[in-house]
């Protein structure tokens, strides 16, 4: 009788260690997720992008022959809180309270607890999710009596209640106050200090400021806080790192070992400290030996702020640091694409967007399918065989058969594009139609959303946007438009007749 309660015992035990083993294996084989955000990094800056460009960027080089390099990819808006809210949920911010604009550093907060992000999505299949660096999609303080923030008091609604395990960074952009540093909940420091406004390129609004919070340390801090998380998470169970550099937006500040570095400013010495930092990810990846089992993706939330400027101007930011733009012949932050950060225009919102999975993904491979920053979410649910429900990720679409070769199972509908101003745009094909009469931002003339006439531009043919072709092409137009509409009516772009418009 004991034999068989011991064999039976251990054969129970067996198999408990056989499921848990399985199980582990199982866990192994989901890849690591860390995903880089850029800020205001230009297509034209990178020299995998434009090859004339005289600023190093040897990581992001490394990154596109090593991986895949898109060459028709957008983020959600041209500028930086929608974009990001569509980023963590899949979905375009327009659909959201925010029209236009960005939040601010005290802005409550813009992501219904509720919805499903990338990272709540991660963290139910078994991922440690972290987030690191600028969060720009508000959180709610508590105020006293005079409504002035209580910086002892936990923070709600931020990154953890939109499922991250954990957060460490600022609450907006660099140039945004508060400027005191946040782990999880909580501010890490009570501000004592004030500071000033200044100026272009280190240009900084006027809010209280913790002492031990050094604008030229921010950059490098922050890549020791991302650091951190790969080491403590390089184990069996899988991570999702959403590192969002404050890089290279304003305060235009490197560090004093970059200074001086390019030959072409600030700005570009602070386009090549952000390669650096993305430098500093890949090569803690191959320390600890795990790259072969990390997607790592890196983009950038819209386009470059620096303008493109003519001889009228006098000066530019190689001859002058306090001038926000460049002579053509020096340097295009924006490659060839018309306009800048804001606008509707292609510099606004056409990103460089770089992917890298050793082992998994072909080397040196350029595609020019047409893809956006929202589709993170269903690219990483078709990775890991997730199937969305109606309500999650209403415009993000799996770009998961590019990366594996499969070109002819990639489905998606139209893209739409957006400007800070509200002003709307829609692709069908190689076709672009601007539903306003101006940029919607900041270039000249800046016009108005839905104030005709619109804009119907070839891309394939006129990449720089100077041909208005909606005269001819009328039908094609009313027909874009219709289509924009019914996609922003129904509340997703996920409709059949939506996916199958091409």
């Amino acid at each position: 009788m004991y034999n068989k309660l011991f064999h039976f015992a251990l054969g129970v035990a067996l198999l408990v260690i056989l499921g848990c083993s399985d199980r582990s294996d199982k866990e192994k084989q989901k890849p690591n997720i860390v995903l880089i955000l850029a800020d205001d990094l230009g297509t034209g800056d990178v020299q995998c992008y434009h090859s004339e460009s005289t600023i190093p960027t040897p990581n992001m080089n490394l990154l596109a022959e090593q991986g895949i390099r898109f060459t028709d990819a957008h983020s959600g808006s041209a500028v930086s809180t929608p974009t990001r809210y569509g980023i963590v949920t899949g979905r375009y911010c327009w659909r959201t309270r925010l029209k236009r604009g960005v939040l601010n550093g005290y802005s409550k907060h813009l992501i219904s607890p509720e919805r499903t992000t990338v990272a709540s999505l991660l963290k139910r299949e078994g991922y440690y999710t972290a987030c690191v660096g600028k969060w720009h999609l508000g959180m709610d303080y508590k105020r006293d009596t005079t409504g002035n923030v209580d910086f002892e008091s936990p923070i709600e609604n931020g990154p953890n209640a939109n499922g991250f395990d954990y957060f460490y960074g600022i609450a907006a952009s660099l140039d945004f106050p508060p400027y005191v540093y946040i782990e999880n909940n909580h501010f890490t420091k009570v501000p004592t200090e004030i500071q000033q406004q200044q100026s272009f390129p280190r240009y900084l609004r006027r809010g209280n400021k913790a002492d031990n919070f050094h604008f030229e340390k921010a950059w490098e801090h922050l890549l020791e806080k991302a650091k951190g998380v790969i080491d403590q998470q390089s184990g069996e169970d899988p991570f999702f790192l959403y590192f969002a550099l404050p890089s290279p937006h304003k305060p235009v500040w490197p560090a004093p070992q970059f200074q001086g570095r390019t030959g072409l400013g600030p700005y570009g010495d602070f386009v090549h400290q952000t390669d650096h930092i993305v430098g500093g990810i890949i090569k803690q990846l191959k320390k600890l030996g795990i790259e072969k089992n990390t997607l790592l993706l890196v983009t950038s939330d819209n386009g470059s702020f620096m303008y493109r400027l003519d001889k009228s101007n006098g000066s530019d930011h190689l001859d002058d640091e306090t001038v926000q733009g460049y002579f053509p012949e020096n340097h295009q932050a924006n490659y060839k694409y018309r306009g800048t950060k804001a606008d509707i225009w292609e510099g606004g919102h056409r990103v460089p967007f770089l992917v890298q999975w050793p082992g998994t993904i072909d080397k040196g491979r350029v595609l020019d399918q047409t893809i956006c920053t929202t589709d993170f979410l269903a690219t990483f649910a078709d990775l890991l065989n997730i199937e969305l429900n109606e309500d999650e990720g209403g415009d993000s679409f799996s770009f998961l058969p590019l990366l594996k070769g499969n070109e002819e199972e990639y489905q998606r509908a139209p893209v739409i594009n957006h400007s800070i101003a509200g002003m709307f745009a829609i692709r069908k094909g190689p076709y672009k139609l601007v539903l306003g009469n101006g940029s919607g931002g900041r270039q000249q003339p800046k016009g108005k959303p839905w104030r005709k006439p619109y804009f119907l531009f070839n891309l394939e043919k006129d990449i720089s946007e100077t041909n208005n072709i909606i005269e001819e092409n009328s039908p094609l137009a009313g027909e874009m438009e219709n289509k924009l509409r019914e996609i922003m009516d129904s509340g997703t772009s996920k409709s059949k007749q939506a996916t199958e418009y091409k």
